[in-house]
């Protein structure tokens, strides 16, 4: 028994006593140079070819296990550095002693090394090693040592030790040189963005070294151009499910291309710069003109790979301003056959318009800052504008900010939208003491000849110039009058090519001065990103929740609010449903009436659904013609209710097609827990099964797990 207890602890020594072998090994050896050993080359026997076979073994194991330890990111011990240095001093002491004292300036040499480039501790402490050993051997020998020549190795070697200061000092000089070096190199890059930007002139010599402030203003516009493509690029990787999404702009000397950011999955991506005039993006550039393309053999003419991957699709489009110059490229790739659309080519577009916008506003905004010190409250507008993550925080936001900047006595904020193919407009927000006071905000109006639907209507600012009767202008509609105002202007809120709404800035003072102008059009410009920024995430997650034929939510979301109810349900113990529905003999309507009929009904099911559903339920497309309700704090009975009336109003709706009316009916099962448990997979299996026993059982009818299990047929009831 205490012989098997003991094979347990067999690795353990083994492990320990290779550890100890570096430093036996040293000891060894520095323990037969004191006895005289290691003379000379004729007295070499066995003793030493062992000694020095051990030693070399010992830092072999040394060199190992820094090795090790670098490559696992671990720190190297006292002790590692120890048995190196160790090793090392033995290995010059042999070679003196056989070779004669002429060489012991190795040792020497050696020691500076060690010294200079070990951590102080380890170094002092092999420093003192090398003085035992060298006293062991220069005093131990009868002819040509003694204590003269100790005193001269010891001082030679402490001389030798202090080139550590030397080394080390030149080490933190070049170290703060580089890091002054990389400082100025980060400047000159900032500057070099700054003028690919066009924040400052392309040509200009100025060196912003020496000018703070200056310094400082330009690093913050470049970073928020670069969040700012940053943010655009995030949205198109997720939009489009792209393999690389990069925008790369023209240097300022407009001959080149390089990469200001990018979201891929490959390593290889181009990050030097290279010619604008090449492949497929050097095409994009002549005819500043959107290019797609996709083929399943690997497309040519990729030039902004490192070696190109095999590219299955591209699209790629140019970054172009109002004036007509191209300022860069966004470009959009898949490694598998999966070709862009018509659609990903518009959300491509716009967002180039977004990086675009971003550099034009931070053009204007660097300006400001340059010309204006005194405007830092429209600089802290800005930031709070873009902080704004939803339509309603943008509207808050730049009331605020405008009111702060201009002194404005009456703001508001209005978007257009269409119904019926004509334009609404809405008061979203509104600010200022008015005879219309708070009535007004969320007042719709009707497209008309007053100044805001003017302005949408053109797009610039209005009025032109000084209204005189300013009681008199029909701003909103001729039911709402604005009294009291001396001056007044109206800013589009445009992105793009479009016109969201309108910047209504109003003053009791006479005139609005040009600079405040400015700021309030600058303001609108933001604004207006904010709040299509803001839509488009909305947009993608509409889209990543909502099925796209119905507008119900989808599979995945359905899932994912199932587990988030039967959670609640669960901890409180409480009731809740799941109805799972299915359009009988749809492939029918499919085969019969073609594929857009059956879409129409499948539209028309899922209004029905959202109509006879609850506010509280959970409705959603499950796949092909079938659907899923979720119904909270609901039984079996009142689950069965509802059920009929879906399949009652289903029944009664009449679709109208080229072949003549449509009418279909539905089937429908139901599960309830707890009666038949909390697991999402079970309540969803048991309601599945109850929906193939109503079609089994004649379809067009509603059934719930007790009426299956009792192998009952619906009597169908007149719904409340």
């Amino acid at each position: 028994m205490n012989a098997l207890s003991s094979i347990p602890l067999m690795p353990k020594i083994v492990r320990h006593v290779v550890r100890s072998l570096p430093a036996a090994s040293v000891l060894l050896v520095f323990v037969h140079l004191a006895r005289n050993g290691f003379r000379n080359l004729s007295r070499l026997g066995w003793t030493e070819a062992f000694l020095m076979a051990f030693l070399l073994v010992g830092l072999g194991l040394s060199a190992w296990r820094r090795v090790r330890r670098s490559a696992l990111g671990s720190p190297v011990e006292l002790r590692d550095d120890l048995e190196l240095g160790g090793g090392l001093i033995a290995a010059a002491f042999i070679v003196v002693s056989i070779g004669g004292a002429f060489l012991f300036p190795l040792v020497y040499l050696l020691m500076a090394f060690l010294v200079a480039f070990l951590p102080r501790n380890a170094g002092l402490t092999l420093l003192g090693v090398a003085l035992v050993f060298d006293g062991l051997v220069t005093l131990g020998v009868k002819k040509g040592g003694g204590w003269p020549t100790f005193a001269t190795h010891s001082i030679f070697l402490a001389l030798f030790a202090g080139l550590y200061h030397l080394v080390l000092s030149a080490r933190i000089a070049a170290a703060r040189m580089a890091e002054n070096d990389a400082v100025q190199k980060r400047i000159k890059e900032v500057e070099e963005r700054a003028r690919t930007f066009r924040l400052i002139s392309s040509g200009t010599q100025d060196s912003f070294s020496g000018m703070n402030q200056d310094e400082k203003w330009l690093v913050a516009s470049v970073k928020e151009i670069e969040g700012a493509v940053g943010a655009a690029l995030e949205v198109a990787e997720t939009a489009l499910r792209t393999h690389t999404c990069a925008a790369f702009l023209l240097t300022s000397d407009d001959r080149s291309l390089k990469l200001y950011d990018c979201r891929s999955t490959s390593e290889r991506i181009q990050r030097e710069r290279f010619n604008a005039g090449e492949g497929i993006i050097g095409g994009v550039l002549k005819r500043q003109a959107p290019v797609r393309m996709n083929s399943q053999n690997g497309i040519k003419g990729i030039t902004y790979y490192d070696g190109a991957p095999q590219v299955a699709a591209v699209l790629a489009v140019p970054i172009i301003e109002a004036s007509g110059l191209v300022r860069g490229v966004l470009v959009a790739d898949r490694v598998m056959h999966e070709p862009f659309s018509d659609q990903d080519e518009r959300l491509l577009s716009t967002i180039a318009g977004e990086v675009l916008r971003a550099i034009e506003v931070e053009r204007v905004l660097t300006y400001i800052r340059k010309s204006r010190d005194e405007k830092d409250r429209f600089f802290r507008a800005i930031e709070e504008l873009n902080r704004a993550g939803s339509p309603e925080q943008v509207f808050v936001a730049v009331l605020e900010s405008a009111r702060q900047i201009a002194s404005l006595d009456f703001c508001a904020v209005t978007l257009v939208s269409e119904a019926d193919g004509k334009r609404v407009h809405r008061v979203m927000r509104m600010t200022g003491v008015t005879a219309a006071g708070k009535a007004l905000e969320g007042r719709s109006f009707a497209d008309n000849n007053g100044l805001v639907a003017n302005v949408v209507r053109y797009g610039a600012p209005l009025p032109g110039r000084d209204i005189k009767a300013m009681d008199r202008q029909v701003i909103f509609d001729e039911e709402t009058q604005i009294r009291g105002l001396g001056a007044l202007k109206i800013f589009p809120l445009t992105a793009g090519d479009r016109i969201l709404g309108t910047l209504v800035a109003g003053s009791r003072k006479k005139v609005l001065d040009s600079d405040v102008l400015r700021m309030l059009e600058v303001m609108a410009i933001q604004a207006a990103q904010a709040v299509l920024r803001a839509q488009l995430f909305e947009q993608m997650e509409r889209m990543a929740t909502t099925d796209g034929l119905t507008g119900l939510l989808n599979h995945r979301t359905f899932q994912s609010k199932a587990d988030e109810h039967l959670a609640q349900a669960r901890r409180y113990q409480r009731k809740l449903s799941v109805i799972l529905t299915d359009i009988d003999h749809f492939k029918n309507v499919n085969d019969t009436y073609g594929h857009p009929t059956g879409d129409a009904v499948l539209r028309g099911v899922a209004k029905i659904l959202r109509e006879k559903a609850r506010d509280t339920d959970i409705v959603a497309r499950y796949g092909g013609e079938e659907f899923a309700i979720i119904m909270p704090e609901t039984d079996a009975k009142g689950a069965q209710v509802i059920a009929e009336r879906i399949r009652e109003a289903v029944k009664a709706e009449v679709f109208q097609t080229e072949l003549g009316p449509l009418k279909v009916t539905m089937s429908l099962g139901i599960a309830t827990g707890p009666d038949h448990g909390y697991e999402k997979q079970q309540l969803i299996d048991l309601a599945d099964q109850c929906l193939y026993h109503a079609k089994r059982n004649g379809r067009n009818q509603s059934v719930t797990v007790a009426q299956m299990q009792g192998g009952k047929r619906l009597q169908v009831a007149e719904a409340g």
